[in-house]
């Protein structure tokens, strides 16, 4: 198993969504998501792109992080 306890997979929990939120914010960053907001909320606008980075990265990672573990209990199946 590539996860062996609690202490490892909560390290690589907070890794992952790290690095994801990393990504995430890079990718959002090619959108000028300030034009779709009214004049002068440039704060409320950078607020939006903060939760939206968090919400999306969120997802991603904890689908990498189910697809990563689930796939180490598929040998148990042909136990």
């Amino acid at each position: 198993m590539l996860v062996g306890g609690i202490g490892p997979q909560a390290l690589l929990t907070m890794i992952s969504h790290l690095v994801f939120i990393v990504i995430t914010w890079y990718a959002l960053q090619g959108f000028q998501i300030e034009k779709l907001m009214k004049a002068n909320h440039v704060i409320q606008a950078k607020i939006m792109l903060i939760l939206l980075t968090i919400a999306i990265a969120s997802t991603v990672s904890n689908f990498f992080l189910d697809y990563l573990f689930w796939s180490q209990r598929i040998p148990s199946l042909f136990q």
